[in-house]
């Protein structure tokens, strides 16, 4: 058996890793992460049923707690026996620089949730975003099944927030 190290992913999880491009300087892109009026944005981009963001300066960074609820339509029978007709998602970004945050999502109520961070890179006068998240469940027999799912959702909400933030940086 081989031992953990440092930064790979706890055992029986899945590992999402995605980059969000912006065209414009890190300080701009982080800015934009700070905005509620952005992130409330995002949510209703996504089309999400209810929300609420909340932004707050720390006097180690920022602190950004973003709570909604989906509709759990289009999700497989056994997922939805599982979350039922609605879901809610509760993210917290904990940003100790302009350039890194630590993320934790949770789903209350239920046995999961995903821990992962988000840094701001600069590459060729763009910034990166690079998101890397561990998911988790515990429930026995369909942990991978619904894992697999809660990667997709959230790829699907990262690329929403992508686009929504390359037209936000532009105006």
């Amino acid at each position: 058996m081989m031992a953990r190290t440092k930064g790979d992913p706890p055992p029986m999880s899945k590992r999402l890793e995605h980059d969000l491009t912006y065209d414009a300087p890190p300080d701009a892109v982080a800015a934009m992460l700070a905005d509620p009026a952005f992130r409330e944005e995002v949510c209703d981009y996504m089309g999400v049923l209810r929300h609420s963001v909340t932004v707050e300066r720390t006097d180690s960074g920022l602190d950004v707690v973003i709570d909604q609820v989906q509709a759990a339509r289009g999700l497989p029978s056994f997922a939805t026996k599982f979350v039922g007709d609605e879901i809610n998602i509760v993210q917290r970004e904990t940003w100790r620089s302009n350039d890194g945050a630590d993320i934790h999502v949770a789903i209350p109520g239920k046995p999961g949730e995903m821990r992962g961070t988000g840094r701001l890179l600069e590459s060729a006068g763009s910034t990166v975003h690079r998101v890397v998240m561990d998911i988790k469940v515990a429930i026995p027999l369909v942990a991978g099944k619904i894992e697999g799912l809660i990667s997709d959702m959230l790829l699907k909400a990262l690329k929403s927030e992508n686009k929504v933030g390359r037209d936000y940086l532009t105006r």
